[in-house]
């Protein structure tokens, strides 16, 4: 975690006890789920499956020293534990910044959510603010489909995003661990990464990567780069139809899962790639 290990101990571990808060109403014909209560920080723990994980150093101290001189302006969102203490929903990095700043409430929301739920409102504060770096993004969706069963659409429409880019976007978590690093560190971007993918080639992906480090490159050069590689077919050795591999890429943009064409004169195939049944069925559905 970017803030280092002895952040850890600034969290306390939660055992049962008796909880205070102060409420403020934001008006006086607010109901409980609209108001704010000022809860001790060491009542509350972080979500363990916040989708961000990664909080900027430099960030956090501007974070922290408006908050020693302003206070939280704007409340973080808690539900109840079980034992008495809250969970955050939203707003790990005010609460992270409030420890640091040794403030001892925080003002917060309670509400009641499921662990879908939880997931699903931090994943779109986190959107919302731009807080989430592109491998994150990909997880957290990844496990909206995986754990929760939403198919991309309803993902889509949650977060208010297109659907081909929510598949896009999940697609990054198939490139290696390095390029995916590198996307965490700002060092190659999302557009970068996508045409990382039309390589199918892991070695052929990372000596490309690594060829672009440091360099100005725009996407679309990169694009022209790998489709003048063509070197190796996804199958062997056979110099590729560069149009071909223009169609391909387009179609991968499309329908966000993997499509191979092959083809000789006027005739071929085209192969779409599915990794589950749902998956299957959206791609049914999207060429209906």
């Amino acid at each position: 975690m970017a803030l280092g290990k002895g952040l850890d101990s600034l969290i306390p571990t939660q055992s049962k006890r008796k909880t205070f808060r102060k409420e403020t109403p934001l008006s006086s014909s607010a109901n409980n789920a609209d108001r704010v209560w000022h809860i001790p920080l060491s009542d509350i723990t972080p979500n363990p499956d916040q989708p961000r994980k990664e909080f900027s150093h430099a960030e956090m101290e501007q974070l922290v020293a408006s908050i020693k001189k302003h206070g939280v302006m704007q409340p973080i969102t808690v539900t109840e534990k079980e034992d008495g203490g809250y969970e955050i929903i939203a707003g790990e990095r005010r609460f992270r910044a409030s420890m640091i700043a040794e403030m001892p409430t925080v003002p917060a929301l309670v509400r009641s959510a499921t662990n879908q739920e939880k997931l699903e409102l931090g994943l779109i504060e986190n959107i919302q603010r731009q807080d989430l770096n592109p491998i994150e993004e990909a997880f957290a969706y990844e496990r909206l489909m995986n754990e929760f069963g939403l198919t991309q659409q309803e993902i889509a429409d949650q977060v208010g995003k297109s659907r081909p880019l929510i598949a896009n976007t999940v697609r990054l978590l198939d490139l290696p661990e390095p390029i995916q690093k590198g996307l965490i560190d700002g060092v190659i971007s999302v557009g970068k990464a996508r045409a990382l993918l039309s390589l199918k080639d892991e070695t052929e992906q990372l000596q490309m990567y690594q060829s672009m480090i440091g360099t100005t490159a725009t996407v679309r050069e990169v694009e022209h780069a790998i489709a003048g590689k063509g070197q190796q077919s996804r199958k062997g050795s056979v110099r590729r139809d560069q149009q071909l591999v223009s169609v391909e890429k387009l179609l991968e943009d499309r329908l966000g899962s993997r499509v191979h064409i092959s083809g000789k004169g006027e005739k071929g195939t085209i192969q779409i790639s599915y990794y589950s049944k749902d998956e299957l069925k959206r791609l049914i559905d999207e060429l209906s």
